[in-house]
């Protein structure tokens, strides 16, 4: 019997991990279907930003008590998973608790510690879903967030709590093991016969693994995905002064051209396209921003547009991105490859409404705590439909006008800009 169990145990495993690779294999493939984007840069500077801000949470930081909520939440249930690896030992070779001889006191230590751990995410993952469905705090409850959205942010947080009463219950039912937290779960079993209490931690330890190889197969398709995405995206956050733009040379090139036409070539190919109608035309950093967000509403809050009753949610602009990017994904996988649906990120998913809105003043990306950018996306989209599709309003294309003609947003020629002076 305990063989039947353990080539089981090593089937569920061996599947259970195939199937997550494989989707962070379609994950990757999709991000990479962004324009080549180089960031290579301060090395030391970006390892800074993975410590502080993916590991250290540092812009969490600025509401300590969630943030030491979170912590719990993020690096516990993390930590908590290094007995993962004594647990699928002991699910193939069949045996129990296969690290306890040799490390002796030491695993004692690290046992309560994870208990200790395993109650703190507990407790404020209970905290969390009061917040989001009992207390109802303003950036939980947006339009944003109707349907999948809430259920799924809902989901990981019982889920966390099913595995984490599952760990516990695990270690009060093993007549051997005596540890803090669990301890106290002990009287309940006490009065049991020894083969029930057996029965009750093989189940619990059955359910445990079997959750957590569940929870890792949910993972890419939630927003939670920034548990794992958060890392890089520190890494490759751009270091430049917030609200510097990246320029398009083309352009740049097009007004050198009409200053100084002597420098213009003579076989210079036209620019395929401006800015960005669809996820392919976005960068990849773009693209890994979508899948990294939380949802956690911190930047729709800080929004002055948003904040103003306007359509405009960076939030919004970041789940939109990522549902178009996997619709690309899925037309990939059924076409082999991307057969034109009629759809684009532009118009489709993300409104003309919704990106005018935008006053480019960068609160969004000084609020996330997971260093997205949705103004680059924004302004990819606008350039798209001013440039691509001349729509703009007319306020602005007079001052595109004016900009053109006389070099500045005002109706004046350059010769006339000082004559002011002489009023």
């Amino acid at each position: 019997m305990a063989y039947v169990a353990s080539i089981l145990f090593t089937a569920i495993t061996m599947i259970a991990f195939f199937v997550f690779f494989k989707k962070l294999g379609k994950i990757g493939r999709n991000i990479h279907l962004g324009k080549p984007f180089q960031i290579n840069d301060q090395k030391g500077k970006r390892l800074q930003n993975v410590l502080l801000l993916a590991l250290g949470q540092r812009k969490m930081f600025r509401n300590p008590l969630v943030a030491i909520l979170h912590l719990f939440v993020y690096v516990g249930f993390i930590i908590i998973n290094i007995e993962l690896l004594e647990i699928i030992i002991d699910g193939i070779a069949g045996t129990h608790r296969i690290f306890k001889p040799y490390l002796g006191t030491f695993y004692d230590f690290l046992i309560n510690s994870f208990e200790i751990l395993a109650f703190l995410v507990l407790v404020a993952c209970v905290v969390f879903l009061a917040r989001r469905n009992i207390v109802r705090i303003k950036r939980f409850i947006s339009k944003d967030l109707e349907g999948w959205p809430k259920s799924d942010a809902n989901a990981i947080l019982i889920i966390e709590i099913v595995l984490m009463g599952l760990f516990l219950t695990m270690n009060a039912a093993d007549a051997e093991a005596n540890y803090y937290i669990s301890s106290y779960l002990k009287p309940l079993f006490s009065n049991l016969p020894s083969s029930t209490t057996i029965a009750i931690e093989h189940t619990a330890w059955w359910l445990h693994i079997l959750g957590i190889y569940a929870f890792m197969n949910y993972l890419p398709y939630s927003k939670h995905l920034h548990i794992i995405l958060a890392f890089p995206n520190a890494y490759y956050a751009p270091l430049i002064p917030k609200g510097q733009m990246h320029n398009m040379p083309s352009i740049q090139n097009e007004v050198l051209y009409a200053m100084q036409p002597e420098l213009a070539p003579t076989n210079a190919a036209a620019p395929e396209k401006f800015g960005a109608r669809d996820v392919m035309d976005l960068s990849w950093k773009n693209l890994m921003d979508a899948y990294s967000c939380t949802e956690c509403g911190r930047c729709s809050t800080a929004c002055p547009a948003n904040s103003t009753g306007k359509l405009l949610s960076p939030r919004k602009i970041m789940m939109d991105t990522r549902d178009r990017l996997e619709a690309v994904g899925k037309n990939i996988d059924a076409n082999k490859q991307f057969i034109d649906d009629g759809k684009s990120l532009l118009h489709d998913y993300i409104s003309v409404e919704e990106l005018r809105a935008c006053t480019t003043c960068n609160a969004c990306v000084e609020e996330c705590p997971v260093s997205i950018s949705p103004l680059d996306i924004i302004l990819e989209l606008r350039r798209s439909l001013v440039m691509e599709e001349s729509n703009a309003p007319s306020e602005w294309n007079g001052m595109f006008s004016n900009i053109e003609n006389n070099f500045a947003p005002w109706k004046f020629a350059p010769d006339d800009r000082d004559a002011w002076t002489a009023q």
